[in-house]
């Protein structure tokens, strides 16, 4: 039986790291560009917004992965408190939505090539997806160091970048865009250049820059101490997005007007070459790459983890729930890597709607995800009083916050109808839960 058990090999390093390494990816690197295009100065709200609906979200988790011992996942807290049909609908949904953030976060990296080498974008994607798959393959302990390295790459980036703001600021330095000023969150339209319609466009983006942030709760499976890492990492989320979020978009907007910045470019490289620096530019380009790397490697763990989990409750091919001898999910972790090939694919095939079409599809997904903790949080503290009063980590405000969050979700799923870019996206999802539904069933009458 040791041989089928996950190791318990990931530090309290390892896990704060891999918190950050979540709530700082793709999203924010690359993703933040289209998001200011639509909002202007006002995607700082944006940010606000759904981070703190996040957070709220994460506590939610947190409690729940706390109150048992042997819950690993979103679909042991789903069966027990939704039903096994929701926890299977719940179990595939999680691994489609990594799915497509990492594919997402592939295609990225393909972008981010092409800054340097004109070469087909799908080709560094398909090299960078061999290279993770080796790396993954060995042990649980190499994912949580790649992670805490790619992680710390990031965490410095923006360190850098909102240093660079505040010396800017201060010494009133001029770029070829004018004066890098406070007044460029207000002098270009004001905070709401493109009115409430394009705030409301913004969610969507921002929405999926924050996907990744509950890998917390996947890694419990993993971690070393659980009742104290987990809510230390949980705790400290509102800060990280205040910092690595708000700090860093408040920083670029105030060295670049927002109307300098485009929905095809990293804003992190544009920044920084709009100051003077190419060889600097070009090092922010690699890390932003590493970032994109990073959060893909995050991908094939969080995947593979998934399929072994569905696996072991018979919620898929009994082949997924086995382990090789480092205490790796293979089989699970070979299949999604196969299907994140497709995202190299899709560049070959459409590569300027590629990541606009993953990263819809991905947020649509994780709403639901997301929906299912509250919703399963709401049913726990009905169901189970004792064991939330018991509880040393009690989600606050229940279960008024969880409604709140609940209708801002609905919300932003009715902003992506209206809007023409999304609604096709999110128009086709449905179909991938009615799949779900129709599997349920015939699992259930065999």
């Amino acid at each position: 039986m040791a041989q089928q058990e996950l190791k318990r090999e990931l530090e309290n390093r390892h896990v704060q790291l891999i918190a950050i390494g979540g709530t700082i990816g793709t999203g924010l690197f690359l993703g933040s560009g289209k998001a200011i295009q639509q909002a202007g100065p006002s995607i700082v709200l944006t940010y606000l917004i759904v981070g703190i609906a996040v957070f709220f979200v994460m506590r939610a988790l947190g409690e729940l992965l706390l109150s048992k011992a042997g819950y690993q996942s979103f679909t042991d807290i789903a069966q027990d408190y939704l039903g096994e049909r929701v926890a299977f609908i719940t179990g595939w949904t999680y691994w489609f939505c990594w799915i497509m953030t990492a594919m997402a976060d592939v295609i990225a990296v393909g972008i981010y090539v092409k800054y340097w080498f004109d070469i087909p974008q799908w080709v560094p994607e398909l090299i960078c997806l061999i290279v993770l798959l080796g790396l993954n393959l060995l042990t649980v302990k190499n994912f949580g160091e790649l992670e805490f390295w790619f992680a710390l790459i990031k965490v410095i980036t923006i360190l850098a970048l909102i240093g660079l703001g505040i010396v800017l600021l201060v010494i009133g330095f001029k770029t070829e865009a004018g004066a890098v000023s406070v007044t460029n969150l207000w002098n270009h339209g004001g905070i709401f250049p493109n009115g409430v319609v394009g705030f409301l466009l913004s969610f969507q983006m921002v929405v999926f820059a924050f996907v990744g942030v509950e890998l917390v709760g996947v890694s419990a499976a993993e971690t070393s101490n659980p009742e104290k890492n987990i809510p230390s990492a949980i705790n400290k989320i509102p800060m990280r997005i205040l910092f690595f979020y708000v700090g860093a978009i408040l920083a670029l907007l105030c060295i670049n007007p927002w109307t300098q910045l485009t929905a095809g470019e990293s804003p992190f490289v544009r920044t920084f070459a709009l100051v003077g620096v190419p060889v600097a530019a070009g090092i922010i380009n690699f890390v932003v790459l590493t970032s994109a790397a990073s959060a893909c490697n995050s991908g094939m763990f969080s995947t593979s983890r998934i399929l072994y989990n569905l696996g072991n409750k018979n919620q898929a091919p009994k082949s997924f729930g086995k382990l090789n001898k480092n205490h790796v999910p293979r089989n699970g972790l070979l299949i999604s890597t196969l299907i994140l090939s497709g995202g190299a694919l899709l560049s070959k095939l459409i590569p300027e709607q590629a990541f606009g079409v993953v990263t819809t599809i991905s947020a649509i997904c994780f709403i639901w995800v997301w929906g299912v903790v509250l919703i399963s949080h709401i049913r726990y503290k009905k169901k189970q009083p004792q064991l939330h009063a018991a509880s040393k980590f009690k989600a606050p405000w229940t279960p008024f916050i969880n409604y709140a969050v609940l209708v801002l979700f609905a919300m932003i799923l009715i902003i992506m109808l209206i809007a023409d870019e999304t609604r096709p996206a999110l128009l086709l999802t449905p179909l991938w839960f009615v799949l779900l539904l129709a599997l349920s069933y015939i699992k259930r009458a065999r």
